[in-house]
């Protein structure tokens, strides 16, 4: 019987040799050192382009740098004449609002007015059925003769008794008591006489007017119905809009400047801007200032009135009332884009005749529109950079530019009027 020859010993579990080892730790190594520069150099670059950057702002040429000099659009200070203005929110007014009510009951027969019409004081809006009126009427002028006749007897009768009394043929208790009866009848004349002049009061109240002058708004009955002195909504609502008033609201720390203007009796104009504040509606003057600061808002109610002779305010319009308060003559104005502002305080860059740029401070007023009054730093004629004055430093290049969508030349214009709307006209002051 033969032997089994021996088995091959089992090395799948031996541990590598100790060059292998040695290799693997070569590549980790070398993998450590490769993120280690790679980390290295991403740290190092941000310092490098701040440094690049820095020095092409403070290059040798101005501030050019590597990009050359700066694009940017100017305009030129200039003079104006500009309003120094409270606004403040109001609503639209009318002068006068009587819903018109019927004084007494009846059948509504006719509307003699168009909805929407212009009526003047007077004009005749409605009638009611007229007959129970007059027929109270000529009740109270029947009692009244029938009274009037009983009184006359009793005068007549005073009148015998008075001679039968000096006669001494009658007593004079008859006397006494027929000068009471003329004295009862001569009251219920006199009241005859309120009953015939209330009869005719209700028939004049059966032709239903208009209590002041303006506009009639929707018909709110229809003729054939009952209509009663105590109804709530009434026949129609009549609004006086020519005049008109706006009533708006200012701080109060404004109250004793405005009430300083008033007392001199200085008259002060009022305009009604859109709720856009971008389209004057009309111009009125102040009327008066109430009585009372709100508490709540800490602000004042002013009411000012306007002819309205083009009828562009409507009552519960919203609008922005501009109050000009006084008006600065010959001011300096740039536009307010120009305007930047420091540590230092507010600046400007002015452009100089090498076409670099100077920073200037200066000392603002009040703002009007897109202008803003310069009362110290600024001279007019002086062009000042408007927009591209983010990258800019002090005595950096520049390269004029016209705005998107001018043409040529408006660039470098004045300050560009505006439209006068309300804006900021407080601001500065």
């Amino acid at each position: 019987m033969s032997t089994p020859p021996p088995s091959a010993p089992d090395t799948s579990h031996e541990a590598p040799p100790p060059r292998r080892r040695i290799r693997w730790g070569w590549l980790l190594l070398l993998a450590g050192l490769v993120i280690a520069a790679i980390v290295a150099a991403r740290l190092h670059r941000p310092h490098t382009s701040r440094a690049t950057a820095a020095g092409g702002h403070g290059g040798a040429d101005g501030g050019a740098g590597a990009h050359g000099p700066r694009p940017v659009v100017t305009a030129q200070a200039t003079t104006r004449d500009v309003p120094v203005s409270l606004v403040g929110l109001g609503a639209v007014t009318p002068t006068a609002s009587v819903a018109v009510h019927s004084r007494v009951d009846g059948q509504l027969m006719r509307v003699a007015f168009q909805e929407g019409q212009h009526v003047e004081e007077g004009d005749l809006l409605a009638e009611l059925d007229p007959r129970p009126y007059q027929s109270q009427l000529e009740q109270a002028h029947g009692q009244l003769i029938r009274d009037e006749a009983l009184l006359e007897n009793a005068r007549l009768d005073l009148r015998r008794y008075t001679v039968l009394v000096e006669q001494d043929s009658v007593a004079r208790q008859q006397l006494d008591t027929q000068r009471a009866l003329v004295r009862q009848y001569e009251g219920i004349v006199k009241a005859d006489k309120g009953a015939v002049a209330a009869a005719k009061v209700n028939l004049l109240y059966t032709r239903i007017t208009s209590p002041v002058p303006g506009r009639v708004g929707l018909r709110l009955v229809d003729p054939g119905n009952i209509v009663h002195a105590s109804d709530t909504n009434g026949i129609v609502i009549v609004n006086t809009l020519q005049p008109i008033t706006v009533i708006f609201s200012i701080p109060e720390d404004r109250v004793p400047e405005l009430l300083e203007k008033l007392n001199a009796h200085q008259p002060l104009t009022v305009q009604a801007y859109d709720r856009g504040a971008q389209r004057l509606l009309a111009t009125g003057t102040l009327l008066t200032v109430d009585n009372q600061i709100d508490p709540n808002t800490g602000t004042v109610r002013l009411k000012a009135t306007f002819p309205n002779r083009d009828s562009r305010l409507f009552p519960q319009q919203f609008v922005n009332a501009r109050l000009i308060i006084e008006t600065l003559r010959g001011a300096t104005i740039v536009p307010t884009a120009a305007l930047q502002h420091g540590v230092h305080g507010t600046f400007v860059y002015v452009v100089q005749p090498n076409d670099t740029v100077s920073q200037r401070a200066v000392v603002t007023g009040p703002a009007d529109g897109d202008d803003t009054v310069i009362t110290q730093g600024l001279r007019p004629g002086e062009a000042v950079v408007v927009e591209g004055a983010d990258n800019l430093t002090d005595g950096a290049a520049i390269r004029r530019q016209h705005a998107p969508g001018t043409g040529p030349g408006v660039g470098g214009s004045g300050a560009g009027g505006t439209d006068g709307g309300p804006g900021a006209a407080d601001g500065g002051r």
